[in-house]
């Protein structure tokens, strides 16, 4: 099943949320500032993207500006960042099957729907 990785406070993440209703595609929402994933998961996930976890950091946060930015961080570091600041999860993420896109632009899910 389709998986999205959603925050509703996001306008990005809520037109993706809105396509996948329209595709008709059967989904599931994972609130991922709620329901933080695991260093499994999220390494899973990174994986998945074909990504370095840097790629997946949303480097304009306060949080990373104030306490990472200027920090040389290996890859389980970043990770673990997420982990303990999820705010800081580049999003929307969809996720089907073996492969994920994040969904920016929105074109990119289609490559995998």
């Amino acid at each position: 099943m389709i998986q999205i990785y959603h925050n509703s406070r996001c306008t990005k993440s809520r037109e993706c949320l809105a396509f996948l209703e329209e595709s008709g595609q059967e989904y599931e929402v994972v609130k991922y500032l709620e329901e933080v994933p695991t260093f499994d998961e999220l390494k899973a996930i990174i994986q998945k993207l074909n990504i370095k976890p840097i790629a997946l950091v949303r480097r304009k946060e306060k949080i990373w500006i104030e306490n990472f930015k200027d920090k040389t961080m290996s890859d389980d570091e970043v990770i673990k960042a997420m982990i303990l600041n999820p705010i800081l999860i580049e999003r929307p993420i969809v996720i089907n099957g073996a492969r994920a896109v994040i969904a920016r632009p929105l074109e990119k899910v289609s490559q995998i729907i």
